[in-house]
């Protein structure tokens, strides 16, 4: 064995380093001197590879280290033989074998792109859960290739004369094309690869013990292509801030080089400039970017420990203050604003409809079709001339029958504790069966099945088995399985009834696809409006017998289809659809996804905090625009303008100006007509949409979605938030300003890409209208003040050099210029962090508060020139106030001035704050005790005994309030003739 990997195993890494680009490959199977000098080549670079050559790459990723170890062997292989203490195969023969062959167990994750080979389970099939991989938390069912799962144990792998040949790398994770060839059978046996023999990377195998051969490593990985790079957000407040710094920056290199100017520009005048620049250098706030970042984690935490919304996640800790500006909302509609529970509602036969209510009638029909000794004539058996009237018994019963067989789901029995797991698989313990499938919906159809008597109990690779209200155990052959995609909305399942050899066709799908395929009927199209309407999720049901002639010629074709590498997927779609045509309209299915709690009164506190909401949904127009109006994005009283089906420039020309002509609508269009208003008419159609109260985008895709939070912010500049729970919504939450993803059941892949992640949806009315106003006002208040502070001391400084002719001396120097910024004020400036205009409650139910933070008042070029000139006035009526009562000695105007500088701050401060907190108030009097405190220390810059004078005290007095009384007279002016909105809600 040992010789066997040392012979193939001479370059295991050229695909991994580079040195061959094999798309699509062959990858070889078994042993080297059991194949024939035939081999087939690689169609681009024309070489062979074999499996153990190739397999090696599946920990590539997991384990670079071992990989650059191996390497490193090679590399000095003189200089290891010189040192080596035995063979050098003992070294790297172990190695090899442990990077080569692995087989993966039950909860482990899959390292790389595989085709299935083999696996432990009875019956030849296994789970995967692929949560991180496309969202979903429904188990996947895989399949192996057949003729590997036929052999006796994994050993034989190592000794058939087999390939693999796979497509090229893509992106798409929910297709494959690729095909399975064993040369050393009589005849070759060829097998079709599709997704349902693969695992792709990221995924984890729920059951049994799998065995599988790489196909894509590395960057080729499924999972790697559809994993952008978020882009790095930067929040709109730091671009506003990185703004007014500039401007600061200007305005320190412009004061700077009027002090020179002042001078004439004598002497060594360049000098001078960096001189003054670093005299002035307190103008541009250097401490701002600490506070604010500061002040963004407390705000962080403050969120994570708000007991109101529990379970939220700050991932962003850089942008809080982000949620109080949002603009525009675009929520998904499954699991984010619905529930993504299914709950079967109605079954229509078209002349007879069931609801909730009379659901006890089709189970009497069920019981009936079972226990009456004749049942109606099948339809294969019925003679060719006459056309057998059905019952309604009959009717309801076949309907229900069809949707027990056509789906994907499998019972999986589960020990309870008290019944063995073995037993209870055998005697189909409903007490222990689950269900698992890849949709809800389905689990949903499955679990209404059983509630009106026909149960399902088994399922295999290959047979099905349904439990009648008897007892009676009803075995089915599956013949062919047709997948549910996205591009055909449908699924269908050939099978054989074991007790009749009967072979029927069964399918269901969307009504858009399913209307073409069934017999002429005048109802179908009326009541999937009529259900869709009411909110509910629609599915047709048909069925066709076929005799077994017809199925023999069918599966010939589809076989030969299967094995086509090229345009597969179109040779496979034909074969079926020589199926699909003229079959029995058996019945419609509506499930509802009910909204999930306090849906409607968070829109509503969104709405009126003038935020625009656009629902974007991959859901059928009517149940999106149903779903909307349940969950009252769009009001009773609004008109909806739907935007019919376009597909070219013409038709979205006359659309958009039949829109155009009204107003004040809510907005309804599909995925399709979308794209092509935005190749054609995209400055209109924005124009257009933003100026609705309300859009809905039903037949979405995740890059629409994504595209579309795009525009918004290059068209109206203005911030957007977007909400979802799905790996679909990923995009869409990494493109928008703020994301926000939504636990639910489709996996935690939106969570973890979100700037912010809640558990429920009606969490992101307090998480706006609370946290992100309060972020952002107690941001825009804390920069403002520590460009106040800056400002001031600047101004101080050039009052005093200005006096003393322009001479480029410090005023402060040593700990008093470093303790300003620091112990003296960093308490009581900080703690605005704590500040708030309005109790929570008040904010939640006053939204219309959050909308005049839509403006960027806060902090605007007003706001900041008017906390520029209070800077100006404070600081020279501090300096010109010390120098006029200074009396005689320098050292007074230091411990006038400053002790006076301090104490403004402080009063500043309190003037700012709106609502005290308890630390605030120790913030003050620890800042103010530290000062006094120092004045000890401080000796070589301050007169201890000039600051115990009466004199000192007065001075210091008059300065102090000559400098804050105004402002707060006019701060009382203000309140009392022009009053802010908030003040009318605490007063």
């Amino acid at each position: 064995m040992n010789q066997r990997l040392c012979r193939t195993l001479c370059c295991p890494w050229s695909r991994c380093c580079g040195m061959g680009d094999f798309r699509p490959r062959t990858v070889w199977l078994g042993h080297p001197e059991k194949r024939d000098q035939r081999y087939p080549r690689n169609v681009i670079n024309n070489q062979k590879y074999n499996f153990f050559t190739f397999l090696p790459a599946v920990l590539f990723n997991q384990f670079k280290y071992f990989f650059n170890l191996y390497f490193l062997l090679l590399a000095c292989s003189q200089f290891v033989n010189e040192l080596r203490l035995g063979a050098l195969y003992t070294y790297w023969v172990p190695l090899g074998l442990v990077l080569i062959i692995t087989i993966m167990r039950e909860n482990q994750r899959v390292p790389a792109d595989m085709i299935f080979l083999r696996t432990s389970e009875r019956n030849g099939s296994c789970f995967l859960r692929t949560d991180q991989l496309d969202g979903e938390t429904d188990w996947k069912l895989r399949l192996p290739v057949a003729c590997t799962q036929r052999l006796p144990t994994a050993a034989d792998l190592l000794q058939i004369r087999s390939y693999v040949y796979a497509e090229e790398p893509n992106i798409d994770i929910h297709n494959f094309i690729g095909t399975f060839t064993r040369e050393d059978g009589d005849p070759p046996v060829n097998e079709s690869l599709s997704i349902e023999n693969t695992l792709w990377a990221s995924t984890v195998v729920a059951s049994g013990t799998v065995v599988g051969v790489v196909i894509y490593t590395g960057k080729e990985l499924r999972s790697v292509m559809n994993t952008s790079n978020p882009r790095h957000k930067v929040g709109l407040f730091d671009l506003e801030v990185n703004c007014l710094t500039k401007i600061l920056f200007g305005a320190l290199v412009v004061v700077s080089l009027v002090m020179v100017a002042l001078q004439h520009f004598a002497g060594r005048w360049y000098l001078q400039i960096f001189r003054f620049l670093l005299l002035f250098s307190h103008i541009v706030p250097i401490s701002l970017r600490v506070n604010l970042d500061m002040g963004k984690m407390v705000f962080s935490w403050m969120i994570k420990k708000d007991s109101k919304i529990p379970g939220t996640v700050v991932r962003a800790s850089t942008i809080p203050e982000q949620l109080g500006r949002i603009s525009y909302l675009l929520t998904d509609k499954t699991g984010t604003l619905t529930q993504n529970e299914m709950v079967f509602r109605r079954l229509h036969l078209g002349t007879v409809a069931y609801g909730m209510d009379s659901m006890d009638e089709v189970q009497s029909h069920v019981f009936s079709a079972y226990t009456q000794p004749t049942h109606d004539l099948p339809a294969s058996r019925a003679p060719a001339t006459t056309k057998v009237r059905k019952t309604i018994s009959s009717r309801v019963h076949e309907a229900v029958k069809a949707i027990a067989l056509v789906h994907n789901v499998t019972p999986v029995y589960e020990s309870n504790g008290v019944t063995d797991q073995a037993e209870a698989e055998q005697h189909y313990e409903d007490t222990c069966r689950v269900y698992q499938a890849s949709s809800p919906d389905e689990v949903s159809l499955v679990q209404w099945t059983e509630s009106v008597g026909l149960t399902l109990v088994g399922r295999d690779q290959s047979s099905m088995q349904l439990r009648t209200p008897t007892g009676q155990i009803l075995n089915f052959t599956i013949l062919q399985i047709f997948p549910f995609t996205y591009e055909s909305k449908r699924m269908g399942i050939i099978v054989r009834d074991e007790s009749t050899g009967e072979i029927t066709f069964y399918m269901k799908g969307a009504d858009v696809v399913m209307a073409g395929i069934v017999q002429y009927n005048d109802w179908l199209e009326e009541e999937c409006g009529n259900m869709a309407r009411e909110g509910l999720r629609v599915l047709v049901v048909s069925k066709k017998s076929l005799t077994e002639e017809h199925y023999q010629d069918f599966e010939a074709r589809y076989v030969q289809a299967k094995l086509s590498v090229h345009d597969r997927s179109l040779k496979v779609a034909t074969v079926i659809e020589s199926l699909e045509m003229e079959m029995e309209l058996l019945c419609l299915t509506g499930v509802e996804d009910q909204l999930q709690a306090d849906v409607r009164p968070t829109l509503e506190i969104l709405r009126n905090a003038g935020i625009k909401v656009w629902m974007l949904t991959g859901d059928k127009l009517e149940t999106a625009t149903c779903t909307a109006k349940n969950a009252h994005l769009i009001t009773r009283n609004q008109d909806i303008h739907i935007f019919r089906p376009v597909t070219t420039r013409g038709e979205a020309h006359l659309e958009l100006n039949a829109f155009r002509r009204k107003h004040d609508c809510a907005l309804v269009i599909s995925g399709d007509s979308l794209e092509v208003c935005l190749k054609y008419y995209e400055y209109e159609f924005m124009e257009l949409a933003c100026q609705c109260p309300a859009v809905v985008c039903c037949r979405c895709t995740p890059t629409q979605k994504a595209q579309i939070v795009r525009l918004l912010q290059e068209r109206t500049g203005k911030l957007t938030c977007a909400v979802g729970d799905g790996g679909n919504d990923v995009s869409m939450i990494q493109e928008a300003d703020c994301g926000v993803g939504v636990e639910g059941k489709e996996g935690k892949q939106a969570s973890l890409a979100a700037d912010f992640s809640v558990t429920q949806f009606k969490h992101l009315g307090r998480l706006l209208m609370v946290h992100g106003r309060n972020s952002y006002k107690r941001s825009a208040a804390l920069s403002q003040f520590v460009i106040h502070r800056s400002l001031c001391i600047s101004t101080m400084q050039a009052v005093f050099s200005s006096v003393f002719y322009f001479a480029s001396v410090p005023l402060y120097q040593g700990f008093l210029i470093i303790g300003y910024s620091t112990i003296y004020t960093m308490f009581p400036v900080f703690s605005l962090v704590l500040d708030k205009d309005v109790k929570s409650e008040v904010a939640m139910l006053y939204p219309e508060l959050y909308k005049d933070l839509l403006k960027g008042r806060p902090l605007s070029y007003k706001t900041f020139l008017i906390w520029v000139l209070i800077s100006i006035y404070q600081g020279s009526i501090i300096m010109y106030g010390a120098l006029l009562l200074f009396e005689s000695e320098f050292v007074h105007i230091v411990a006038i001035s400053f002790t006076s500088l301090i104490l403004t701050e402080l009063l500043m401060v309190a003037l700012t704050i709106q609502t005290w907190h308890w630390l605030m108030i120790v913030g003050e009097l620890l800042s103010l005790a530290c000062y006094v405190a120092s004045l000890v220390f401080l000796h070589e810059f301050i007169d201890v005994y000039f600051i115990t004078t009466v004199s000192f005290l007065w001075k210091v007095t008059v300065i102090t309030l000559v400098s804050c009384l105004p402002l707060y007279i006019l701060k009382y002016l203000r309140r009392r003739f022009s009053p802010p909105s908030y003040s009318k809600l605490t007063s």
